[in-house]
């Protein structure tokens, strides 16, 4: 089994109850085990900053499904919630966003296919909730969760109730 960490976000509809349900989507997937998910934060709109605040958060699963495979499964998911992915549209609002984070200790480089993700070590709305539930991880090439983490700017990121 690999430990792969799923990012989660949205900023359409009810976000909050969008991640919920994917959530619980994640631990139905076969060959794959839901270990345990962060909080919800609220983030700032990022890239594109004239749309709503997103909601975030990060699931932990072990899978025996490849990589690519697992990938498929969550676009498969963001379909299921209304995700319309649309060539060279970037950061735009979306109702689901599920992004492979990190897939074990594994180093990917292919077309459609990049783990780490390449901007995870930037990107406190996706660092921060992955602190939460999985400090000790490594980002290959980068350096741990935690530490990555605690030199981030987290301005305008709140944790929900």
């Amino acid at each position: 089994m690999t430990l792969a960490a799923v990012g989660l976000g949205a900023n359409l509809g009810d976000a909050a109850a969008t991640l919920r349900d994917a959530i619980a989507e994640l631990a139905q997937l076969p060959e794959t085990t839901l270990l345990r998910a962060s909080r919800l934060y609220r983030t700032p709109a990022w890239g594109r900053t004239e749309q709503p605040d997103f909601i975030n958060a990060v699931a932990l699963v072990e899978t025996d499904l490849p990589a690519r495979e697992l990938l498929d499964a969550l676009l498969t998911i963001e379909r299921q919630f209304g995700r319309v992915r649309l060539d060279g549209e970037r950061w735009g609002p979306r109702t689901l966003d599920l992004d492979l984070l990190l897939y074990g200790d594994v180093v990917i480089d292919e077309p459609g296919l990049r783990v780490p993700h390449p901007h995870l070590h930037e990107r406190a709305f996706a660092l921060l909730p992955l602190a939460d539930i999985a400090p000790d991880m490594a980002i290959p090439g980068i350096g741990s969760v935690a530490a990555i983490a605690a030199g981030m700017a987290v301005d305008g990121i709140e944790a929900l109730p």
